[in-house]
Order: structure tokens, then C-alpha cells, then sequence
């Protein structure tokens, strides 16, 4: 979902307090919870040979016009009719990313287009989306040759696979939803931290990684865990998380430095708050701060608003049913304090909901509690009686 902030002019920072409350205020918007947006990613496939290595110039033949510079220099970038950008990740992944909505339906309607004609697109050139949060053919290969992209594997090879198969093999659908008041942030953001393990059990559909951790409900989850806990690990929930938020960003190492040169590989470690206190050459800017935030990659993200990333992409039209359930439980304070109380005995437990899913006890309990609650909710989202009784018995059926 494109963020709504407008682009102010650089600030320097004479101290870490002074970029902790910038984070803080940009991360964590407050006001009236209206809007709404999908973020959907897939890896990209040859009809022909799904594990076949992807050709680059087919997929920028088949984007054309709407193809990122990253991957055409020159392009224009022209985002789709509905006003829709496309993206490409590192490995090749295709993602569109909706503008803000207020509706459901509206939602529905703009991202159903959005895909029909980015299919239509491939298929002109022989190439499908993937119908799974992973890459089970391929091994990791990037495909993006660009200094940010080259500086992350050079900082994320150190601790292994992991990395590189986040960047290059795995895709997922993101949920974007406003804080909402002040006065409610604290337990919304409780609450969509508390429904992680839930719904990574409920829609988890990654069972493997190019060929790595096998059997896994979610290999996805298992590689952004894997890649960098430093910036991946779910965020405190605590009385003030914004504040918690702006320490752990400016104590996480920057691992990308723009510039001239063809390499942004930082000449040695040093955190964000070490960067502000003269460990390089120059003094960091507001702008770069954005960009170090665009670096952490916790299952939820502050962005101004909450992008929920802990969900696998699914098959076709999967991700209507965990899109709409999000959106109706956080629908009413009610419907959030209901969703604290069901998942209270699941929370924490993201590895074992990655691992095993829905066969974890625990989580499974409040899944069914959690399910009930959406459904329960989805009259105050604004979808038709026959779109909540299909959403509803999807949602029955995963349990």
C-alpha cells in the first residue's frame, strides 16, 4: 500500500534521540482506521519448465512499459490502469502493490484486474506466477544486479542460505491496515502480533525452499527468521512500541551506504546510531534513516501504517479470505479485544506455527477461535451476503 506521508527535505541528526523520534513519527500514524491495501508478490515461472532458471529479458519483455528501472533502466515504470506499480525482487519475483482503499469490494475489484491482466501479460511470453510462498524448483539465484540488492546478499551470506533464498526464492501477500487512534494503537499492535501464528498456520502453503527445510508448514518464514534476527524478528509489544520500534531500528547495523560507486557495501559494521556519532565518512541524513528502514524486515513492519508480512502467497484467489479476515478483525476495538483474548495461548509461538502449523495444539485452538471472531465481523466490512458465504466456508475449510 503506497504511503500517504509526503516527502519532507533531509534532516541531520545531532543525536540518536533525534532520529529515534523521527522513526517514531514516521513509523506510527494515528488517526480514524479507513484504509486498507494488499501487497501480493510471486515468483515467476517458464510454463515450459517451472525449474528452469528464469530469463531475465522475457520477463522485462513481458512487463514492458511496466517494468521497474531495476530491471530496465530506462523503463518508465508505468503502473497498471488501475494505478497499480509493479515491482521485481531480487530472484525475479513479480509484486503489485494497491493504492489505499476504503472498501472491500473496491479492494476485490482492483486487485482481481490488477491480476488478470499481469497474467495475461506472462502468458504472452510464456511465463506463470507461482501459486506458493516459495520456490520448491529452483535454487536461489539473483537476478537483480544492483548495488542495494548486492550489498544485502554480501551482509546476509555471512550467516548462511537463509538469505539469499529470502531475497530470491520466497514470495508473500501483505496486509496493510491504518493504526487507527491513539488511544487504540497499543492493542492493535498487540493484537496483529498476537494473530501472527495464527494466521501463518491457517494459510501457510511453503513446505520446502529450493530444495531446503523440507517439510516445513511455512519454509518461508523459516528463511526470513533464518536471514538476519537482527532485523527480522517480530517487533516488542509493549506499553510504547513506537519507542521500542525507533531504538531497535538505530541499534540494527546498516548494511547498505548510497553512493557514487557501483558497491554500497559498508567498509566495516557499524549500527545506525554508531553512523550518527561519526563511525563514516559522512553524516547520515533523514533520507538515509529511510532508507536503513526500508532494510528491516520484521513479520510486521511500521510504516505509517501496519503491513502485516507474515503471510505465504497463495494459490489464485487464495488471498481474498486471509486479506478480508484481517480487515474484519480489526474492524471494531470489540472485535480487537476479542482477538487478544482467542489468541493469547498462541502467542510467541512463530517458529512453532512456521514448523508445524496448524498441527500445533495450541495454535490450532485459537485458530478456530479466530476464524469464528472474523467471521463473525465480516458484516462491518461492507462485502455482499454471498462474498461473506464463500470467504466464510474458505475459512471454515482451513481448519
Amino acid at each position: 500500500m503506497t504511503a500517504l506521508r509526503s516527502k519532507r527535505a533531509p534532516a541531520r541528526f545531532a543525536d540518536r534521540a533525534e532520529a529515534e523520534a523521527y522513526v517514531a513519527s514516521v513509523c506510527f500514524k494515528h488517526g480514524p482506521p479507513k484504509l486498507f491495501g494488499v501487497e501480493l508478490e510471486w515468483t515467476v515461472h517458464h510454463a515450459e519448465d517451472p525449474a528452469q532458471v528464469l530469463d531475465r529479458h522475457r520477463l522485462a519483455a513481458a512487463l514492458g512499459d511496466h517494468a521497474p528501472p531495476t530491471l530496465v533502466p530506462d523503463s518508465p515504470q508505468r503502473p497498471l490502469p488501475s494505478g497499480t506499480p509493479l515491482t521485481v525482487e531480487p530472484g525475479g519475483q513479480v509484486e503489485i502493490s494497491t493504492p489505499p482503499c476504503t472498501s472491500l469490494p473496491e479492494l476485490f475489484s482492483t486487485v482481481t484486474q490488477d491480476i488478470s491482466l499481469l497474467t495475461a501479460m506472462l502468458a504472452e511470453h510464456g511465463l506463470v506466477l507461482g501459486d506458493k510462498g516459495a520456490d520448491v524448483h529452483r535454487r536461489p539465484t539473483r537476478m537483480l544486479q544492483v548495488p542495494r540488492y548486492a550489498a544485502m546478499e554480501h551482509a546476509f551470506g555471512a550467516l548462511g542460505q537463509d538469505g539469499i533464498s529470502m531475497m530470491c526464492n520466497t514470495a508473500g501477500l501483505q496486509v496493510c491496515l491504518d493504526f487507527g487512534e491513539q488511544k487504540h494503537v497499543q492493542d492493535r499492535w498487540a493484537a496483529v502480533h498476537q494473530l501472527g501464528p495464527v494466521m501463518i498456520a491457517l494459510f501457510a502453503n511453503s513446505p520446502s525452499i529450493g530444495g531446503m527445510h523440507q517439510d516445513w508448514a511455512s519454509a518461508r518464514m523459516r528463511a526470513l527468521y533464518g536471514c538476519d534476527p537482527v532485523r527480522t524478528r517480530p517487533s516488542a509489544v509493549c506499553a510504547d512500541p513506537a519507542q521500542a520500534y525507533a531504538r531497535r531500528v538505530v541499534d540494527t547495523p546498516v548494511i547498505v551506504v548510497r553512493g557514487p560507486s557501483s558497491s554500497w557495501i559498508p567498509q566495516r559494521k557499524f549500527t545506525f546510531a554508531e553512523w550518527i556519532g561519526g563511525a563514516h565518512d559522512r553524516a547520515p541524513t533523514s533520507d538515509d534513516l529511510d532508507y536503513h528502514m526500508s532494510l528491516m524486515f520484521p513479520p510486521v513492519r511500521p510504516r505509517g501504517y501496519i503491513e502485516i508480512r507474515y503471510l505465504d502467497t497463495p494459490a489464485p484467489g487464495g488471498w481474498i479470505a486471509p486479506s478480508a479476515l484481517l480487515v474484519a478483525l480489526f474492524s471494531d476495538p470489540s472485535v480487537v479485544d476479542g482477538v487478544l483474548a482467542a489468541t493469547d495461548r498462541a502467542a510467541g509461538r512463530w517458529l512453532m506455527a512456521a514448523r508445524h502449523g496448524l498441527a500445533d495444539e495450541r495454535i490450532a485452538r485459537a485458530a478456530k477461535d479466530v476464524v469464528a471472531l472474523g467471521i463473525e465481523a465480516l458484516p462491518r466490512t461492507g462485502l455482499s451476503h454471498d462474498q461473506i458465504g464463500l470467504i466464510s466456508r474458505e475459512l471454515e475449510g482451513k481448519l
